[in-house]
Parts: C-alpha cells; sequence; structure tokens
C-alpha cells in the first residue's frame, strides 16, 4: 500500500488554489482540485501487516497535537534554483511542523529518509519543457482540526486517492483534560 500523511484544506480553499492554476502554460500537470493537500509524511510503500502501527502512529500523533490555524500566502518552486520541477502554495502553521514531527519520530523506518519539511501545498508537477509561472499571492487561512493517512494508487489518468483513517487533533479544556476539537467535519476526501 503506497501511504502518506496530509492535511487537505477545505474545499473553499482548493477552489481559490485551484483557480491559480489557469495560468500554467506548458507542460505543467495541475494537481486536481480535490486532491489539493499538505503532505505531513509520505511513507511510500508500506505492507498490509504495518497499517494497524501506522494508524497508530497517527492517533499518538493527533492526541498530542492541538488544532491550529494554517495560512496561505503565496507561490514557489522545488527546486527554487534552475528549472522547477513542483510550483506550490506556501503554507505556514504553528502545528505542521511538530506533526510531521511526531509522525516521523514513530515510524523511522518509512519516513527517516525524508527531506526536510517545508510546509506546502503542490498546484502542479511540470512533466516537460514549460516557463515558470508567474508569483501569486493568497491571504488565504483555515483551521486544521484534523489530518488523514491516505492510500495513493497509481493510475494512467493520474493518482487515487482513498483516505483510510482520519486523526482529530486534540484540544485541551481549563482543567487541561483533552478533547476533541469542535465542528470537526468529515474529512472532504471521505465523501
Amino acid at each position: 500500500m503506497r501511504l502518506f500523511y496530509a492535511i487537505f484544506p477545505p474545499r473553499t480553499v482548493q477552489r481559490t488554489l485551484a483557480e491559480a492554476q489557469r495560468s500554467l502554460r506548458g507542460n505543467w500537470k495541475p494537481v486536481r482540485e480535490d486532491q489539493i493537500h499538505l503532505t505531513l509524511g509520505f511513507l511510500g510503500d508500506v505492507p498490509e501487516a504495518e497499517l494497524a502501527r501506522v494508524r497508530r502512529a497517527g492517533r499518538e500523533a493527533a492526541r498530542a497535537s492541538g488544532p491550529f490555524v494554517a495560512r496561505v500566502r503565496g507561490t514557489g518552486f522545488f527546486p527554487g534554483e534552475g528549472r522547477p520541477r513542483v510550483w506550490f502554495a506556501r503554507a505556514e502553521g504553528d502545528g505542521f511542523e511538530p506533526l510531521a514531527l511526531a509522525l516521523r519520530e514513530a515510524l523511522p523506518e518509512f519516513l527517516a529518509d525524508e527531506r526536510a519539511f517545508k510546509a506546502h501545498l503542490t498546484l502542479a508537477r511540470r512533466k516537460g519543457p514549460a516557463p515558470r509561472v508567474a508569483p501569486v499571492v493568497f491571504d488565504l487561512e483555515f483551521p486544521v482540526e484534523a489530518f488523514a493517512l491516505v492510500e495513493s494508487r497509481l493510475t494512467p489518468r493520474g493518482p487515487q486517492y482513498t483516505v483510510l483513517d482520519t486523526f482529530a487533533l486534540k484540544e485541551r479544556d481549563e482543567r487541561g483534560k483533552q478533547r476533541t476539537a469542535k465542528g470537526l467535519a468529515k474529512h472532504p476526501q471521505a465523501d
């Protein structure tokens, strides 16, 4: 199973980011609107026998983290110099890095080789000659109250995502007792 942990922004944010994709020219392949997400950790191929452990790591990371606000401000490229392969929207938020680190520490055999974590939402991948996209500035915010464990199946028409589990981030009441974030909606990819 090809798995990753991800935060999917609300549909309204996905829609705004997808509108920016209209400026793409050349051989840029846009990410489907409903698949725009922030990857907390890409596990790659995981044996099915490890799935319970991967789910447990997600639950424990969520239990140790509280809800936070994500901000999306502008676009960039990977790599930053030379010929870019990925066009993305930068994401900021106090909870991204601690969540990614907790997952990496819980599953080092799957996540230890990952590059340094940089919070972003991929908008397009370059598939051949293509000009750089002009910078786009956003002023978007959304609450992060959960993240998902996602299976990705590669097909000739592009990846197909299936949300296997959703992990609610925990907030603490005035006595320090944990509770699930208020207003947590069903994950948009679980529809």
